[in-house]
């Protein structure tokens, strides 16, 4: 069952999307929050697998939300869920972890293709995000200057420890980022990690 918190601050569009997922075997809504703050303590509390995440809401925005939910919970997918398509926008939620982006205005459809495809460990664009098939697909768009740093060692074969040593920071560190690079760019492993390391290297 793929669980699901919404955080939104139109009522209106909560009960639209929960009224829609109820027919569905395999998505359940298990909450809802108003403001960035309340969406904390609904995931901390539910840990839910999928959330969709409004960039604009009261004393937290999503960008920020997003931030910390993924440092709390590495396993938990965001999706963001906003009006806005603008590219920076999108560019600052996916930097910030999220693993889809989804319009407003999609159908709910839309809504639920995107829960499942992050819920499955891939990422989920918007056909409406004007954002060029090249972004889209790059490294750049989704990793961290450090994490990309890091992606570039891994394509030269180093170990975590190396890394570590190479870049003067904690071996856990390195870990943390090589398991934020494998959610952020939808792999399943290590092993694919590397991979896309090393058919990228040009790339980053």
């Amino acid at each position: 069952m793929i669980t699901v918190a919404i955080a939104e601050d139109h009522q209106a569009l909560i009960d639209g999307i929960k009224s829609y997922v109820k027919y569905e075997d395999d998505i359940t809504v298990i909450g809802h929050a108003n403001n960035g703050e309340a969406l904390l303590k609904l995931v901390r509390l539910r840990q839910p697998k999928v959330v969709l995440c409004d960039i604009r809401m009261p004393k937290l925005d999503g960008i920020e939300a997003t931030k910390i939910i993924l440092k709390e919970l590495p396993h938990t997918k965001v999706v963001a869920f906003t009006m806005f398509d603008q590219d920076d926008a999108v560019k600052q939620m996916l930097a910030a972890g999220a693993q889809g982006y989804i319009l407003k205005n999609s159908s709910l459809e839309v809504v639920l293709e995107a829960i499942r495809t992050v819920a499955d460990g891939r990422t989920y664009y918007d056909k409406k995000i004007h954002l060029p098939d090249a972004e889209r697909n790059s490294s750049k768009s989704v990793l961290s200057s450090r994490e990309r740093e890091i992606l570039q060692l891994v394509a030269k074969g180093h170990t975590s420890h190396q890394i570590a040593d190479e870049l003067f920071i904690g071996k856990s560190t390195v870990d943390t980022h090589r398991k934020n690079m494998i959610r952020k760019l939808g792999l399943s492993g290590a092993g694919e990690l590397l991979r896309y390391a090393v058919e990228k290297k040009y790339e980053f």
